[in-house]
């Protein structure tokens, strides 16, 4: 059975947590300062984008010092007595077995706005009289409504981890899969990722699920498509949504165009609906959608768009009726996409190679691009010496030579030889 690796590797020590460290230690030294009576700040503020390690921090430090852990995400508790019942009764008391423990309230930023009734006042009361530490968790810890609560706490800012570090976590990763992933497929998606842990380590899990070995050519395609932080929640409301206007919805809320979100879904379905008759009413609903996508691009008239959306999304929605979802399924990337992104950069370089034998050969570079360049690729595969000579006589460059011979050894070779 699939299990999302996000889940699977979650830190479970401070030592693994990627990245932070002062920020960690900052808030490790402030609960072991418990030991010697209450603190003048009797709770701490963390604060930094979401999927950084802000919540497995302190899952891992109540891990490390063997804490009873308390946590409920503060977005549910928005009145004062849904607060007070829970967080002020659980911080005046110890655990069942009188150990330390840490209450953890996350996601403070679902207290602001018309929502709040009363909840982060409720909050800052029992922050001034809590008897154990009290952690809060926010995107941003700057809203003016936090500007009262902020005094009472320990502002801990958590920021994104460098590219290394989700290096590292991704390498760990790989040792646990069996996975061979060469370093510049790593470090090109630690940088696609921006710092964002979670999304990284989706990314990994989506490209190299049930692979032995990942290069940077499984990954490079990534180049031609939007980032997006949560095409995975994205897809997961079309293929679970309920109603229409939920399927729907996610078009609102995506980050690629409707053209791309066409491909996401066209390629999860299959996995993901199951019952041959569900799959069978998605692919015609998908169908449906690709007929009017068609008739927009031959007649420009976007208004049929509103098909298109209602089609792909809640047509595939609505076909889900026998298929009973077990277990986690991975979301993969679009296939379609990928290599067509391939092939783009495939005809590029042909091209390229192809401007190169037209000004000696006086043909188009289309047609040397067709005709000329497979045979220049027996050449270089197979016979060094006379890769050499053409090489020089085409002026070719090194990334040329490396596709002409799809060899990076023999293509060094070649160059060496070149002198």
């Amino acid at each position: 059975m699939y299990a999302a690796w996000t889940a699977k590797y979650k830190p479970i020590s401070l030592a693994e947590v990627v990245g932070n460290k002062e920020a960690i230690q900052a808030l490790a030294n402030w609960v072991k300062s418990w030991e010697s009576g209450n603190p003048k700040k009797r709770a701490a503020f963390l604060y930094g984008p979401p999927g950084i390690g802000k919540t497995v921090s302190v899952e891992a430090l109540t891990k490390d010092l063997k804490m009873e852990f308390v946590e409920k995400n503060a977005s549910d508790y928005r009145t004062e007595e849904a607060i007070n019942h829970f967080a002020g009764l659980a911080s005046q008391y110890g655990s069942l077995f009188g150990g330390r423990r840490i209450i953890l309230l996350d996601e403070l930023d679902g207290l602001t706005g018309t929502s709040d009734r009363g909840g982060v006042k409720a909050i800052t009361d029992v922050v001034k009289t809590a008897r154990c530490p009290i952690i809060l968790i926010s995107n941003s810890a700057y809203d003016t409504r936090f500007l009262n609560l902020r005094n009472y706490c320990l502002m801990i800012e958590f920021k994104k981890p460098s590219a290394s570090d989700v290096m590292k976590h991704l390498k760990r990763i790989c040792d646990g899969e069996g996975i061979g992933a060469d370093e510049n497929a790593l470090k090109f998606i630690a940088q696609r990722s921006e710092g964002d842990v979670r999304s990284a380590v989706n990314d990994f899990q989506a490209l190299a699920q049930g692979k032995k070995k990942l290069t940077y050519e499984d990954v490079a395609w990534l180049g031609y498509r939007d980032r997006q932080d949560s095409i995975f929640n994205v897809v997961r409301m079309v293929l679970y949504g309920k109603t229409c206007a939920s399927a729907k919805q996610a078009v609102n809320v995506a980050d690629v165009d409707i053209d791309m979100l066409f491909e996401w879904i066209y390629e999860n379905v299959p996995e993901h609906l199951t019952d041959p008759h569900d799959l069978a009413n998605a692919m015609n609903a998908l169908s449906l959608a690709d007929v009017y996508r068609g008739r927009i691009r031959t007649s420009r008239d976007w208004s049929l768009t509103r098909y298109v959306i209602d089609h792909m999304t809640a047509g595939v929605a609505m076909s889900r009726q026998n298929t009973r979802t077990h277990g986690w399924i991975p979301f993969r990337f679009p296939q379609r996409i990928q290599m067509l992104s391939r092939s783009k950069a495939d005809r590029a370089m042909r091209l390229s190679i192809g401007q190169k034998i037209k000004r000696k050969s006086h043909i188009s570079a289309f047609r040397a691009s067709r005709e000329i360049v497979p045979y220049l690729g027996i050449v270089f595969k197979n016979s060094v010496g006379m890769a050499v000579g053409l090489a020089k006589w085409l002026e070719l460059e090194p990334e040329m030579i490396a596709y002409l011979a799809e060899s990076e050894d023999k293509a060094e070779e070649i160059v060496k030889m070149m002198g």
